[in-house]
């Protein structure tokens, strides 16, 4: 609390040039002395308001939104004049494009050999589903479900699990196993949606894809083909 108070009151005076952080830039208590320029990473994590709070915070400031996500407000934003857009729709060098597949469930075998084929070849995986455990209410497979499975059918694999009601800590330990490659396969919910990058994963298996919005299928694609190795999203 005290290192919160001492940036505030530098933010206020102007001894902050430049502030980083998450939502908790929205509170109220948040003031800034002359607030010029707004930047949003990952701007579909905010809401509508969450965006126009933060303008507000300045005397008309320049505002900046990014994203790799296609989210259709902005995109109707952008056709009535509010927004100018910028795109760049080339991939880093040396990367390939994602192939990406629909597949039902009768073919969960196949998806599962192809995935440790890929792991046999040096490479890592990512399995997300929409729930942590199962539900009588939802007919879908569930995270710790799946990690079951998958332990008991493949044993030879590493597997971790990770999800949302995790301790941090735990969370935090899980990730660092799997980007330094400790672990072959990473079953979770889409806590792994952003702000993941492993380089060697080239799967992303993502069960009931129904169950998840066009832009969140988007992020959790952008997962993987991160390096030059191709990748593969199975929906």
């Amino acid at each position: 609390a005290r290192e919160r108070s001492e940036i505030l009151e530098d933010l206020e005076t102007g001894d902050v040039n430049i502030l980083v952080g998450t939502h908790a830039v929205i509170r109220p208590d948040v003031r800034f002395a002359n607030l010029g320029l707004v930047i949003t990473d990952e701007q579909h994590r905010f809401g509508v308001n969450q965006r126009t709070l933060l303008a507000q915070k300045g005397e008309n400031p320049n505002i900046l939104v990014m994203t790799a996500t296609p989210i259709p407000r902005t995109l109707a934003v952008i056709l009535y004049g509010d927004l100018d857009i910028s795109v760049i729709d080339t991939l880093p060098a040396g990367r390939k494009p994602v192939r990406t597949f629909l597949r039902y469930g009768d073919s969960r075998k196949k998806i599962y050999d192809f995935v440790e084929n890929q792991i046999k070849e040096g490479r890592q995986a990512y399995v997300v589903a929409p729930l942590i455990e199962e539900s009588e209410a939802i007919d879908c497979k569930s995270a710790g479900e799946i990690y079951e499975e998958l332990c008991k059918s493949y044993p030879n694999l590493r597997i971790g699990l990770v999800h949302g009601a995790m301790k941090q800590q735990e969370k935090d330990f899980v990730m660092e196993a799997f980007a330094s490659g400790g672990i072959d396969i990473l079953v979770s919910t889409v806590v792994i949606e952003v702000g993941i990058d492993v380089g060697n994963a080239t799967v992303m298996v993502i069960e009931n894809c129904e169950r998840f919005g066009l832009a969140q299928l988007h992020q959790l694609r952008g997962r993987v083909g991160r390096s030059g190795h191709q990748s593969y999203c199975i929906l």
